[in-house]
């Protein structure tokens, strides 16, 4: 099982090379930052470029690659590149993997920036731009701690292996899925696991669940007809809010809470609102607004989908219009991963030995491609260390933080390897 260090020599060289590599992370995120990775969804080409940039930088560092590329028509590439860089270890057996994701989200509005987004800015500690913390800062962190074993001439306990995978932002169809898809697969039940891709700034969040995802988009239909005489018409905007206020009554009847997860409870919130008529003086006839739940596992989608359907019923019957549902993003919650896995073990034993900090072991409401993972019986952890500045404006990382969890993944590839098993 992982855990202690035998050779604490080799721990400490391969530390001392990570404490020089600050210039290292500024210039890996500034040409990671240059090469927009946009899923088609978002207006973009892939991550073809920034992919490729990538497997030429690995390689010049001694490690080992080979691609399993998702065929894409919608990219001038034809493909979305998923590449696998390794170093061997010491030992036969389960292997340490790290997975991070190519793709960003677009910028959004721009005047909300204060520089461009695709320019990497340094502010003291702080890296500015789009990507930098999701998912740059855990990709850098992972990259720089392989590097260090090669510099420091130091070799792993067990095979460390980085993914670096596309399309995570928009469904990971041609990501990691794609890989877990492949007849080839390459992560085994006994791997050590971690996707650096949430995390709080003090580093000590090991998240091993996360909630259900359902995304409701509500279609209402009326009748337009002049602001002077809403007799004549059927406001949908009128019942789509009166719609969005009967929705709070999901937050009493799923209202089990998990002290797990922050928040502890089941969320259903309003969030995106089409545009309906361009002008103050029209009652609407037609209104599309949209909802993100976040359900504690343990409710089964179908009962709050039921729930919302009788919402929507009780709204037609109310003011006379017709509702349409539909449901974008429909994800049951994976099983957790164990609380005393080995791969959440390994992390905070890292954690505590270089940070003095006691780990917590969490869930959260947002999605990873962890849920992937423990659907195919692979237990990972969810680890980084962030301020949560992903899809904002002025999206920043520190460089304190990608350092030191460079340190953390290395402290975990350095811990004994456990006893060989069959891989799944």
């Amino acid at each position: 099982m992982p855990g202690a260090i035998q050779d604490t020599n080799a721990l400490a060289a391969v530390l001392e090379r990570i404490d020089g590599y600050r210039d290292a992370v500024v210039e890996m995120q500034r040409e990671l930052c240059r090469r927009p990775a946009l899923a088609p969804e978002n207006g973009g080409d892939g991550e073809w470029e920034k992919a490729a940039w990538l497997q030429a930088h690995v390689e010049t560092l001694g490690l080992r690659t080979e691609r399993c590329d998702a065929p894409d028509p919608r990219v001038s590439s034809g493909v979305r590149p998923n590449l696998i860089a390794t170093l061997e270890g010491r030992e036969d057996g389960p292997a340490t993997w790290v997975i991070s994701h190519t793709d960003v989200v677009p910028p959004g509005e721009a005047s909300l920036w204060t520089g461009d987004p695709w320019t990497l800015r340094v502010d003291g500690d702080r890296l500015i731009g789009r990507g930098v913390e999701d998912n740059q800062a855990g990709l850098v962190a992972s990259v720089l701690s392989a590097r260090a074993f090669v510099e420091a001439g130091v070799r792993p306990a067990r095979r460390l292996a980085l993914a670096l995978v596309a399309d995570e932002e928009t469904g990971s169809v041609y990501g990691l899925r794609h890989l877990l898809a492949d007849r080839r697969r390459p992560f085994g039940r006994d791997d050590l696991v971690i996707v650096p891709d949430a995390g709080n700034p003090r580093g000590t969040m090991i998240e091993v669940a996360e909630k259900s995802i359902l995304w409701v988009r509500v279609h209402t239909i009326g009748r337009q007809a002049h602001g002077s005489e809403p007799d004549r018409g059927r406001n949908a905007h009128r019942a789509a809010a009166w719609m969005i206020t009967r929705m709070d009554s999901l937050y009493r009847r799923f209202r089990r809470r998990d002290p797990l997860f922050d928040p502890p409870v089941s969320t259903f919130e309003p969030t995106r609102k089409e545009a309906n008529v361009p002008n103050v003086n029209t009652i609407p006839g037609d209104d599309v607004v949209y909802f993100d739940c976040r359900v504690l596992p343990g409710y089964p989608l179908r009962d709050v989908v039921a729930a919302i359907r009788d919402i929507a019923r009780q709204t037609r019957e109310r003011f006379g219009v017709r509702v349409r549902l539909s449901f974008p993003q429909k994800e049951e919650a994976a099983p957790p991963t164990p609380a005393d896995a080995p791969v959440v073990r390994a992390l905070s034993t890292a954690i505590r030995a270089l940070r003095r900090r006691r780990a917590r072991v969490m869930g959260i409401g947002g999605g990873t491609v962890a849920r992937y993972l423990r659907e195919a019986g692979v237990p990972c952890a969810v680890w980084s260390t962030m301020d949560e500045r992903a899809h904002t404006p002025d999206e920043y990382a520190r460089i304190s933080s990608i350092l030191d969890d460079a340190r953390v993944l290395a402290h975990v590839a350095l811990q004994d390897a456990s006893s060989p098993r069959k891989r799944g």
